[in-house]
């Protein structure tokens, strides 16, 4: 049985599944935005990309940012196999070109390798030990969130909340602005 848990995430990406080398599955949800009928691909444990098409996000754009959060959150690691282009565009219907620019563009930013008639591998890790799923900050934002769900907060609020105080502190104009 796969364990399931959900984590917040903050970048443009609708929603993506994740199984990883030890099974596990994690949902990557874009506050406010709902899925809809979007197109999925589970392949052997790989990554299982969610295409929104309503989101206003380019499809090439989504995949590269569903395999970079995959890979910050230690599920997507070195050696790991993505898909290949005509797995994705059978399940998602997406057009080849797509995949293998999204692709191209993971390679030319070294997180990638194509390997001609093997696939694309994963090369380096993006995770860390403050996104593990043990790390001490994980664990206490799933506990507020806990807090919240209980306190009777709905997830628009949660969002909303979320969003407020991530921007005070990571916005570019925010008091702890770098």
């Amino acid at each position: 049985m796969t364990a399931s848990r959900t984590t917040p995430y903050s970048g443009d990406v609708a929603l993506a599944l994740v199984h990883g080398r030890c099974g596990d599955s994690i949902e990557l949800a874009l506050p406010g935005h709902a899925l809809g009928k979007a197109a999925a691909l589970m392949l052997n444990g790989m990554i299982e990309f969610r295409i929104d098409r309503r989101s206003g996000v380019s499809t090439y754009v989504q995949i590269i940012q569903q395999v970079k959060q995959a890979m910050r959150l230690g599920l997507l690691g070195p050696g790991d196999r993505l898909p290949t282009a005509r797995e994705v565009v059978e399940a998602t219907a997406v057009n080849p070109n797509t995949v293998l620019k999204a692709y191209r563009e993971l390679e030319r930013d070294g997180l990638v390798e194509a390997r001609h008639g093997v696939g694309t591998f994963v090369t380096r890790s993006l995770a860390s030990d403050q996104t593990a799923a043990e790390a001490p900050l994980r664990r206490e934002l799933a506990d507020w969130m806990s807090r919240a769900k209980s306190g009777g907060l709905v997830i628009d609020e949660v969002d909303a909340l979320y969003a407020a105080v991530r921007d005070e502190h990571f916005h570019p104009e925010g008091p702890h602005a770098s």
